[in-house]
């Protein structure tokens, strides 16, 4: 684990100096992430190396991150891109002018449909039984809602949510629950303790078949009051955010432990088989919002209340060469 901290340095150290920012910051940022794909990304940043620049806090719930953004707790959050959204809109004052904005885009399509038997091969299989999720108010609702009304099953579908990604996962993994729909890694993990169950339909290629562009679940938003007295760290964060996907991508084994250390994951074994199906990504400036603005615009042409009432505007979206 020794190794993996010092290689990574290494790579921030050349990312910091080709920034020409070095560690002139001596008040950390505060960081909010959730556990899970949204948070994977984050785990290299996470070491006591990191400390003087980084507070990273892992939760389990995104309104306890949004309560701590809005507040002024957290500085920079991860979060899922339909509540990244909510949170422009809501933070408007008189004059139109919100303090939130995006910054990269950091986690694409992660939702599976699992299957204790073999009766559910594509989305219209579902018609006439009850499915089990997670994720109310959040992405995966929408997501799923806009998936069955595309496919003519609002109707014949039957959607029972559950609080917790874990809480499915335990009844799924006893066998209790016979069709759900989960995120990675929750899939992988669950899928380790139930030998029945299979991948029934993998949501990210049903998403890209009926709206036409990638499913963009995840992203990191900052507050813009912070943003503006704090620009050269939070641009050093996002080059050294940028290397810490790219090293988490290719150095799975070695980051998966990171992640179950920080309890991201619950297990090393997990993570490292999730790792590649949790579509962990850095998109930034111009391709951060081609992603995410065409992600949003089929949310809420779908259900405009997904995504706070109304499009986010030009200044939602952050570009490097325009700050």
């Amino acid at each position: 684990m020794k190794r993996i901290a010092a290689l990574f340095l290494i790579v921030c150290m050349a990312v910091a100096l080709f920034a020409g920012c070095g560690t002139q910051e001596t008040t950390p940022i505060n960081i909010g992430a959730l556990k899970g794909p949204t948070g994977m990304g984050m785990v290299t940043l996470m070491g006591e190396e990191f400390s003087g620049k980084y507070n990273i806090t892992i939760e389990s719930a995104p309104d306890v991150v949004t309560g701590k953004l809005i507040n002024g707790e957290l500085d920079i959050a991860a979060v899922p891109v339909n509540l990244a959204s909510v949170l422009y809109n809501k933070t408007k004052d008189e004059s139109g002018n919100s303090n939130i904005m995006m910054i990269a885009v950091n986690t694409l399509g992660v939702l599976y449909v699992l299957e204790d038997g073999d009766t559910v091969n594509s989305l219209t299989d579902l018609a006439g039984k009850t499915l089990y999720a997670t994720g109310q108010g959040s992405t995966p609702e929408y997501m799923l809602s806009y998936l069955l009304e595309k496919s003519g099953l609002t109707d014949s579908v039957s959607v029972e949510y559950k609080a917790e990604h874990s809480e499915l996962a335990t009844l799924m993994a006893s066998g209790e629950v016979k069709l759900g729909m989960l995120p990675e890694p929750n899939v992988t993990a669950t899928m380790a303790k139930n030998e029945n169950l299979r991948v029934a339909l993998d949501l990210t290629e049903e998403w890209k078949n009926l709206a036409g562009v990638e499913p963009v679940q995840g992203c990191i938003v900052v507050r813009k009051d912070y943003f503006e007295q704090n620009k050269t760290a939070v641009r050093l964060f996002l080059k050294e955010y940028n290397a810490a996907v790219e090293y988490t991508n290719a150095n799975q084994a070695e980051t998966a432990e990171l992640m179950a250390k920080y309890e991201i994951i619950p297990s090393a074994a997990i993570a490292e088989k999730a790792i590649d199906k949790c579509n962990i990504v850095c998109y930034r400036d111009d391709a951060m919002r081609t992603a995410a603005e065409a992600m949003l615009q089929v949310l809420y042409d779908a259900n405009p209340k997904s995504v706070g009432g109304a499009m986010p505007g030009d200044d939602f979206y952050y570009n490097d060469a325009n700050n």
